[in-house]
């Protein structure tokens, strides 16, 4: 292929898929709006009409925000490929490292730096001012600031030495070296699952023992007859920076933890609580974790394996704005472009991920309808649907694309029949 025939394809799918997604977002405010005056009948006596338009004007907001982010992010990206950007940031590190591998860790060390300073100031709209409106942020902007600062350091102190690995790899292990790196990113990611609950997440949040009594007898009745084992119950201090709540289990293999958000257990009573639970406990015992790992697995590899190819070919640096080194390693400068341009090349199957996670999510609640009363999983997901002010009429396309779970009314009815 030929440097400008792969700059008309990156063209041709940045606009196709930049044209689908404002597309989606359109719609998806269309339908929000037009059923913005009712309540759905299936949850008029559930769910208040204030509570339901607050769903609706929550979504509108999140929505045309989006809509600013999805054109600056577009922008952006043609900023840092086809504009230059990359190369003139390559070329400006470059008296400072020398060529090869320090200048390659520099460089996507650097993109990292410029690409979170450009993601900042809608970080902080998002959550001062998008969130705040509706009464969800309860986060100080001291908490804010110390926040990013510590996933900063977190993120250098595990990202440099991997990217170290990964380079190296990739300049001194041969035509293979895209199944080594494999090989190193899946345990990477097997040791993340058993040290985030223990060591990365206590960094950020207070977890502490559950200390009522009788609901932690509940779970663990539950726990006793789903045949799940973990490492204890713990409540998570969530509302010093949400209203929004949930539950969930971390960990791998013998390291797993059951939390709670505290905001959740303030709202929930202890049948929905061990409905929902059971709903989590569903995901484990039919093997959608692994399932999940396996996927992620497989792909990686595929994608990997692609990269392999694509940066030995110079069109594929040149088609993309950035004259390659002839002689020197071009290893990070490949890791970087090929970051920027999957995403345009692959959401269009975005659909297929959200139809598998769907048909996780209506297996595990029919796995928590046969180990709980079903009533108390619908009750609990119309309060978390109206806590977190989720709407209750996504426009079906939209929703495919975007949505990991199904609509509240279509997983409601999917709940009712494996009941019965």
């Amino acid at each position: 292929m030929s440097s400008l025939g792969f700059s008309v394809l990156f063209v041709v799918f940045l606009l196709l898929t930049l044209g689908l997604r404002f597309w989606l977002a359109t719609r998806q405010l269309r339908h929000v709006l037009r059923h913005r005056a009712s309540v759905p009948s299936e949850f008029a006596a559930k769910v208040p009409l204030h509570a339901h338009q607050k769903a609706a004007d929550y979504t509108v907001a999140k929505t045309s925000f989006g809509i600013v982010g999805l054109l600056f992010g577009a922008v952006t990206l043609v900023g840092f490929t086809l504009l230059g950007g990359l190369q003139w940031l390559s070329l400006s590190l470059l008296p400072l490292t020398g060529p090869g591998l320090v200048h390659q860790m520099a460089l996507v060390a650097a993109f990292a730096i410029v690409s979170g300073l450009l993601d900042l100031p809608f970080d902080w709209y998002r959550q001062f001012v998008l969130e705040e409106r509706f009464g969800f942020n309860k986060m100080s902007k001291a908490l804010w600031w110390s926040d990013m600062l510590k996933s900063v350091v977190v993120g250098a102190a595990i990202g440099l030495p991997l990217l170290w690995v990964v380079l190296t790899l990739m300049q001194k292990s041969g035509e293979l070296w895209w199944f080594y790196t494999w090989l190193v990113w899946s345990g990477f990611q097997l040791l993340m699952m058993v040290l985030y609950p223990t060591v990365i997440a206590p960094l950020f949040n207070k977890f502490t023992p559950l200390t009522d009594a009788s609901l932690k007898e509940r779970i663990e009745a539950l726990m006793a007859r789903t045949g799940f084992a973990s490492k204890g119950l713990f409540v998570m201090d969530g509302s010093k920076r949400s209203a929004h709540g949930n539950a969930y289990f971390s960990g791998f293999g013998a390291n797993k933890r059951i939390v709670f958000f505290d905001t959740l257990l303030a709202r929930l009573d202890p049948h929905e609580i061990e409905a929902v639970l059971a709903h989590e406990l569903g995901h484990f015992k039919l093997r959608h974790i692994v399932k999940r790992i396996v996927v992620m697995f497989a792909l990686s590899l595929g994608f990997l394996a692609l990269l392999g190819y694509l940066k030995t070919q110079a069109w594929f640096y040149t088609g993309l704005g950035v004259l390659p080194f002839m002689n020197a390693s071009n290893d990070g400068m490949a890791l970087i472009l090929f970051t920027l341009v999957l995403p345009i090349f692959t959401f269009v199957l975005a659909p297929l991920s959200s139809l598998t996670s769907r048909k996780h999510e209506f297996e595990a609640d029919a796995f928590a309808a046969r180990h709980t009363d079903y009533r108390h999983l619908v009750s609990a997901l119309v309060k978390m649907y109206e806590d977190n002010a989720s709407t209750l009429t996504p426009d079906p396309l939209h929703s495919a694309f975007y949505d990991s779970h199904p609509p509240a009314s279509i997983r409601v009815k999917q709940l009712t029949m494996a009941a019965a």
